[in-house]
């Protein structure tokens, strides 16, 4: 297996997938956190769920949210961390909000009013929609009415870490920003934010935790093998399809190469031919060796060896 290098969990920030799970796994923090990012009071009823898959059907692709859970309202709240742009995220919200509004309703359910309310919210250290915003909130509006809502209890939340319009937000917000990104105790001690405090004490015992460190250990070795494994996968199979294609491109270029061949050599076999008849006519009419020798060598542009040579085998 390839050595890579791998960040230590004391290393990890809130950012990373791992820690934001663990971290969230509990109701306090994870409340502490929507409510942040929300910039309003929530109170979650149940334990989030952290790494939830929804598959509505075997068929259709899964769905892996990092933490859900439900307020006292009914309101769904998942959220999801991304380090990467895969430049599929905007599809890839619709795709998660339509596989959670699925399973949202019993077999048999007529009354499409019992949909919980839900809010998606992702969080990305970049830009997605390059406006410079900390969050974008998306609600169905008419195009031709923009003050008429749709109204139908579903709200995505795109949070951009690194955004530029600090005066639109509270401190708390902003430090949980910077918290996100770069999430040590200096940064922690300096916020006046109990919610970030909290939500540090989470971390902390989690970065201290023996068992969290083999379980964080464990699931970076068996990531590491699917990917050696998915690696060593894509090399035979690219070997495989390489041979085919060589032998596939050599024999079509051997042909190439022998119909070529066979061309020049039967133009010089034909010429050979052609040579000796001529000698063998002049032959019958009597000509001298002399003569003969000489019209060779001006008609078919001989040296005087060769022409003897062409000569000599007709004699």
């Amino acid at each position: 297996m390839q050595n890579k290098v791998i960040t230590k969990l004391n290393d990890l920030n809130l950012i990373d997938r791992f820690l934001f799970s663990e971290t969230m796994e509990n109701r306090d923090a994870y409340q502490a956190a929507v409510s942040i990012l929300l910039e309003k009071e929530i109170a979650l009823l149940e334990k989030p769920e952290t790494e939830k898959e929804l598959r509505v059907s075997p068929d259709l692709r899964q769905v892996r949210l990092d933490v859900i859970s439900m307020d006292n309202e009914r309101c769904l709240y998942y959220t999801e961390m991304q380090q990467r742009n895969t430049g599929n995220l905007r599809k890839r919200s619709r795709y998660y909000q339509a596989q959670l509004d699925v399973s949202l309703l019993e077999p048999g359910s007529k009354d499409f009013n019992f949909l919980n309310d839900s809010c998606l919210i992702l969080i990305a250290p970049f830009d997605l929609f390059n406006r410079g915003l900390y969050r974008y909130t998306f609600e169905g509006t008419c195009r031709e009415c923009p003050d008429l809502k749709l109204e139908d209890g579903a709200i995505r939340v795109f949070i951009n870490t690194t955004g530029k319009n600090r005066q639109e937000f509270s401190q708390e917000f902003l430090d949980f920003m910077e918290y996100i990104n770069a999430t040590t105790d200096q940064i922690a001690n300096t916020t006046t934010s109990h919610k970030i405090k909290l939500i540090h004490d989470k971390v902390r015992k989690i970065k201290l935790s023996e068992r969290m460190g083999v379980k964080y250990m464990q699931l970076w070795e068996e990531k590491a093998y699917i990917m050696e494994e998915a690696r060593a996968e894509g090399l035979a199979l690219g070997r495989t399809e390489g041979i085919a294609l060589g032998r596939t491109e050599g024999i079509a270029l051997g042909r190439t190469e022998g119909i070529a061949l066979g061309r020049a050599e039967g133009r010089a076999e034909g010429r050979s031919e052609g040579i000796t008849a001529f000698i063998l006519d002049k032959l019958e009419d009597g000509k001298s060796a002399e003569i003969i020798i000489d019209k060779l060598m001006k008609r078919f542009s001989l040296s005087k060896e060769e022409a003897n040579q062409y000569y000599k085998k007709c004699r």
